[in-house]
């Protein structure tokens, strides 16, 4: 019954996600409206996490799956993408380079401005640990 819940609040989610995608006049996705919502809802804490857990580890356990169907779509479509082949496979790997190394740059910014962050607070606690001590000796 959990599962249950949990899905009937993704699915519901969703389903809010396509109806902004009808009202907002955007070339966005609908997913990425549902995804969005969700986002605002884990973050505002309206949603908690252990509300939709288990159904989205379970969804993405069985992603892979999902591509199946794009993948028949693909190869049933052949005829039509075999003269330009060379140029979609160009493409898709150069933005899958590029999305790698924008995404590997911005993880290291990230994680380096939180390191500084997290020697600035230690600093700072040593030098009020520093001024505590020499203020009790006086």
């Amino acid at each position: 019954m959990r599962f249950l819940k949990q899905l009937s609040i993704i699915l519901f989610l969703s389903f809010l996600g396509e109806i902004l995608h009808d009202l907002i006049p955007l070339p966005i996705p609908a997913s990425v409206y549902g995804l969005v919502l969700m986002l605002l809802l884990l973050q505002s804490h309206i949603l908690k996490v252990d509300q939709v857990k288990e159904t989205s580890e379970f969804l993405i356990e069985i992603m892979p799956v999902m591509f199946i169907p794009a993948g028949v779509g693909l190869l049933t479509s052949w005829d039509a993408l075999k003269p330009i082949f060379i140029p979609v496979a160009v493409i898709t790997a150069v933005t899958t380079v590029f999305v790698m190394a924008v995404t590997g740059k911005v993880t290291q910014k990230m994680i380096r401005s939180g390191k500084s962050r997290k020697t600035d607070r230690e600093m700072a606690a040593g030098q009020y640990k520093e001024e505590a001590t020499a203020g009790g000796e006086k």
